[in-house]
């Protein structure tokens, strides 16, 4: 379910993410995708145990706990994201299903089939082994959000170097 037009649907309808195992440390892979999905209109709702805040936004303990305190303001969690284990996902997609999410997203390196034919059975939509921030920049023009995008479009060194 990883098809281009599959991802940009996803991408383009699920503007509140909750981001399980998302780290308060700057340096972590975690922090830097939330942080440019944050920076690109997406509600970010940190799910840490031990933090009580993170990009500026409250933390919670579970999915479930910040489903309910969003339901309290009139929100909803479109997506919960995963930067955890693949062994701790199948819990993760039934507090997905649980909560009415429309997608359960399993950044890189993440993939449990169990856990995924569950939720896809439930009606969710599942993407695997992929990472939101890279999906996003790549379908929606964001490469050059941290410098990669040079203007420069070629295979041949340059004669001088810029520095």
């Amino acid at each position: 379910m990883d098809n281009i037009s599959t991802l940009r649907r996803i991408l383009g309808t699920c503007k509140t993410i909750a981001v399980v195992g998302l780290s308060p440390q700057w340096h972590r892979p975690s922090f830097f995708a939330a942080k440019y999905m944050q920076s690109h209109g997406y509600r970010i709702v940190p799910v840490n145990p031990v933090a009580t805040e993170i990009l500026g936004e409250r933390s919670y303990p579970s999915v479930t706990a910040a489903a309910k305190a969003l339901a309290e303001q009139g929100h909803k969690i479109d997506m919960v994201d995963c930067f955890r284990k693949s062994d701790d996902i199948p819990p993760l997609a039934d507090e997905a299903i649980g909560i009415g999410a429309r997608c359960l997203w399993m950044q890189i390196g993440v993939v449990n089939e169990a856990a995924a034919g569950k939720a896809i059975a439930a009606g969710l939509d599942v993407v695997m082994n992929r990472c939101v921030k890279i999906e996003h920049a790549r379908l929606f023009g964001g490469l050059n959000w941290a410098g990669v995008n040079t203007k420069v479009i070629s295979a041949r060194r340059p004669q001088q170097l810029p520095y």
